[in-house]
């Protein structure tokens, strides 16, 4: 299982250069299932590996210039705020054991995971539903609704250790009117920031296994970099219902697998 681990990691960077986002979609999955890494691990190492590879899938987009960086900056910093206050104090005080009762228990691993498929699941609908992309010169930037949404998605992702991509891209495209292009690229750009400085607050409470986490890291970077060729000859509308498919299938999947205990 391990060795699949490791050539399937190649994918995380490939959605992450082809859709600016989904790459912990797959990160956490493999983490979890394929090399049996505890939940609350995977989600520190998905961090360190998603961001990386996002900061190396970033620096093309920014030269094709499908990087804004003041969406970027606005969203980023109250994410960046959030999402290490969350790694750093609230994940490490959620008791292993939520919540029991004689015939149900919801463990740390079930939470963390259903929340990151839920979380899914509402991300992939208005993806999917195609809304056309409305058109942004910038003189109708609602500055307030950015930040709030970045506090919110800095939250989230913090809480599950997600890069926030299948989160941030929607976001992006609904409430600053991005095209489905720009914001894939901002969406690295705001990824990569989030996910190394949320991981710097596991590095003060958890020892990692760094030959592990680098070679994963490795292997995904080759990955961005097919992805972002592709992403360049395929139609933004069309990447849209990719990522939202994508995104609802690995979501009903984890959710399925542990509610059921399969």
């Amino acid at each position: 299982m391990e060795i699949i681990g490791y050539i399937v990691s190649v994918f995380i960077g490939f959605l992450l250069g082809l859709l600016g986002g989904g790459g912990s979609i797959l990160s956490i999955p493999i983490l979890v299932y394929l090399f049996n890494t505890e939940p609350v691990l995977a989600s520190a190492y998905s961090l360190f590996i998603v961001g990386a590879t996002s900061l190396a899938g970033a620096i093309p987009k920014y030269r094709d210039h499908l990087v804004n960086i003041k969406t970027g900056i606005l969203f980023g910093i109250p994410s960046i705020i959030t999402i290490f206050s969350t790694r750093k104090w609230i994940v490490p005080s959620i008791p292993n054991v939520v919540y029991q009762t004689q015939s149900f228990t919801i463990t740390k691993r079930i939470l963390l995971l259903g929340i990151f498929a839920l979380l899914m699941l509402l991300a992939s609908i208005p993806m999917i539903r195609g809304r056309r992309e409305r058109k942004n010169k910038g003189e109708h930037f609602y500055i307030i609704p950015v930040i709030l949404e970045g506090i919110v998605i800095g939250f989230l992702t913090g809480l599950v250790g997600a890069g926030g991509g299948f989160l941030i891209i929607p976001a992006l495209v609904i409430l600053t009117g991005l095209p489905m292009k720009t914001a894939s690229g901002t969406s690295l750009f705001i990824i990569a920031i989030n996910s190394l400085i949320g991981f710097t607050g596991d590095l003060l409470n958890t020892a990692m296994n760094w030959p592990f986490l680098l070679s994963v890291t490795v292997i995904a970077i080759i990955g961005v970099h097919f992805g972002n060729v592709y992403s360049r000859k395929i139609p933004g509308v069309k990447l849209r219902k990719v990522f939202g498919w994508f995104t609802l299938a690995m979501g009903s999947w984890i959710l399925f697998k542990e509610l059921s205990g399969f």
